[in-house]
């Protein structure tokens, strides 16, 4: 195999600097920013700022709303990731084996990733409105008055429901490539093995997309975190109750509404914190079961 050569050390460098950049400018410097303005009390009008240590992080742990914030934060990204890994790889599998329509089936599943955060809220705001809401006319007539907006475990619902109607065309995408990687010959002889299909999925199948699985924990535990920014904005803007909200939703309220530099910069170190530990975890635990062989 022909290995590239270049012919100044520099030329490798040279042609990854626009990266470095983007990164440095995008990504290094904002966290930097956002450690150093934890550590201080700034005025919201640009005036100064005054050192105060960490007391923006003790105020921070000491308060009952973000502890309550931050485990509304972890049950939201547990049931979020869980529920779009199981029924994107259910519905794969679904598409994988059919053999009539499967196409008109596969861009009926996939064009959902086409829309927008925001606009995906939008569309299941409709669905969950008071009035006019399908899916609220639904569940009442089973005795169920969903008030999304009003009601803390309505909203709930309404977020996760959103949130993972949103994601599971990603997941579809991955677990579908991946299952129709899986070579003909290793399924025959699964089938003639095992004549069960769902020991099969659990013996043959899932062994070799661990590695699609592996990755896709990593994006969905980071798109619960970060990506339903837009998703919980639509819903909870403007409603007068108490609504859960996580934890980079009240960094935002913090910092721009509250305008709380501070402890919006120190929300931000913590989260930032938290997701390293929990890439960690992942990277360190988790992969050691994936087969790439």
């Amino acid at each position: 195999m022909k290995r590239v050569q270049f012919n100044s050390r520099f030329l490798p460098y040279f042609f990854l600097m626009p990266q470095f950049c983007i990164v440095a400018i995008f990504f290094y410097w904002p966290a930097v920013q956002a450690i150093q303005s934890s550590f201080y009390i700034e005025d919201p009008f640009g005036f100064g700022s005054t050192f105060v240590g960490l007391a923006n992080y003790a105020d921070m742990f000491g308060s009952d709303e973000y502890r309550k914030i931050a485990l509304f934060t972890l049950c939201f990204s547990v049931i979020v990731t869980f529920l779009v890994l199981s029924i994107g790889t259910l519905l794969a599998v679904k598409a994988d084996a059919v053999i009539r329509g499967q196409s008109a089936y596969k861009t009926l599943l996939i064009v959902v990733y086409a829309i927008a955060p925001p606009v995906a809220g939008l569309i299941g705001m409709m669905f969950f409105d008071q009035h006019i809401g399908p899916f609220v006319k639904f569940v009442a007539l089973f005795g169920w008055d969903m008030k999304v907006g009003l009601n803390y475990f309505d909203t709930a619902f309404a977020m996760v429901s959103i949130a993972v109607w949103n994601q599971i065309p990603y997941n579809f995408i991955f677990i579908l490539s991946g299952l129709q990687g899986i070579p003909a010959s290793v399924r025959e002889a699964a089938t003639l093995d095992c004549r069960s299909g769902t020991r099969r999925f659990w013996t043959v199948t899932m062994p070799l997309l661990t590695p699609t699985a592996f990755f896709l924990l990593v994006v969905n535990m980071t798109y619960s975190l970060f990506d339903t920014f837009g998703v919980i904005d639509v819903i909870v803007k403007d409603k007068p109750a108490d609504n859960p909200i996580t934890l980079v939703y009240k960094v935002y309220t913090d910092g721009f509404r509250g305008n709380d530099i501070g402890s919006s910069s120190a929300q931000s170190v913590i989260l930032m914190v938290v997701v390293l530990v929990l890439t960690m975890i992942q990277f360190r635990f988790i992969e050691r079961r994936v087969h790439y062989g």
